[in-house]
């Protein structure tokens, strides 16, 4: 199946150095961005153990490392053209 990316969902993921192909599923696409997702996490709660910044920082670090990730809440039924993959309505980015 030959899938038609929105530009908006495309211009975002080359933030994440991710060019999917037309035949790319956008559900790896998306498993892909969300486990990257969750290695900053991850990284962001070690440098919190190894104390790189104080304890009261952590939650707007976590907030800003979430405005960098707008499409891991976007369903990913959303991010191809409508007619690709049923019906898509706009939802910003």
């Amino acid at each position: 199946m030959i899938y038609r990316y929105r530009s908006d969902v495309l211009d975002q993921l080359l933030r994440y150095g991710v060019r999917p192909l037309p035949v790319t599923p956008p559900a790896l696409v998306q498993d892909f961005v969300s486990d990257l997702y969750r290695y900053e996490l991850r990284r962001l709660k070690q440098r919190l153990t190894r104390r790189e910044f104080p304890q009261p920082e952590y939650f707007g670090r976590v907030v800003e490392l979430r405005q960098k990730y707008p499409l891991v809440s976007v369903p990913v039924h959303f991010w191809t053209e409508p007619g690709t993959r049923g019906e898509a309505d706009d939802v910003p980015l």
